[in-house]
């Protein structure tokens, strides 16, 4: 079970709550567990919870009509999964999978609205959190489109490392692949080529940081950017 007290719940955005707002919707709370490679919502579906992760990894995922997907965002206990519940129609546009085991809390959406209508700070931070995500997905966009693929690795590893809290990440080619939107056969070339850096360490599932200050420096700017 997840921790009830404040002070140690873990999510940002419900941790920056005043007392008397966090303590209003903590009895609409109820701790979950995310299994890695699950997915909490496809495309299409309509929003009915809420979470907000306090561990782990969650990626937002764009996927073709043709099976191609490119990862828009990801996002650790900074954030939120569910934001399309703000304007109340509450279809979500993207897939939400976790990339690592997550603990969460969800509420039910018709409660957290409810909490929304008196709790000016919480309208605030999730305002705040959409704008970040905003940010990150542009910069998303400006990776792919303009950076290598060893610097768009570089990047992403960090991002991922940041909120694993862990020098090993347990990620597969495939789950890479999906996420910058490049085949296999790149994402293996480019962490070769980190791996010879000295940078990495890289094995069927797994990949070790070994330099991060030297994956830093092989990073574009995006990283520093979103950072």
């Amino acid at each position: 079970m997840l921790p009830v007290s404040k002070q140690i719940i873990g999510n940002r955005i419900l941790d920056a709550l005043p007392q008397s707002e966090f303590a209003s919707i903590f009895e609409h709370l109820k701790s979950v567990h995310l299994e890695k490679d699950e997915r909490v919502y496809a495309a299409g579906d309509k929003v009915g919870y809420t979470y907000f992760p306090v561990n782990g990894l969650l990626s937002l995922i764009s996927t073709t009509e043709t099976g191609s997907t490119v990862e828009l965002a990801m996002f650790g206990n900074e954030g939120m999964v569910g934001l399309p519940m703000i304007h109340r129609m509450g279809i979500i546009p993207y897939d939400v999978t976790a990339r690592i085991a997550t603990d969460a809390f969800r509420i039910n959406v018709e409660a957290l609205q409810e909490e929304l209508d008196k709790r000016w700070r919480l309208w605030e931070l999730m305002f705040a959190y959409v704008t970040m995500l905003i940010a990150q997905i542009s910069q998303s966009s400006v990776c792919h489109r303009f950076h290598t693929i060893e610097e768009a690795l570089s990047r992403w590893l960090l991002a991922v490392q940041n909120r694993a809290n862990s020098d090993i990440l347990n990620l597969t080619q495939e789950t890479i692949s999906n996420a910058l939107g490049v085949p296999r056969t790149a994402i293996t070339t480019a962490a070769g080529s980190l791996q010879r850096a000295g940078l990495i360490r890289y094995s069927r599932g797994k990949i070790v940081i070994l330099d991060r200050s030297g994956l830093e420096a092989h990073s574009c700017d995006c990283y520093r950017v979103s950072r």
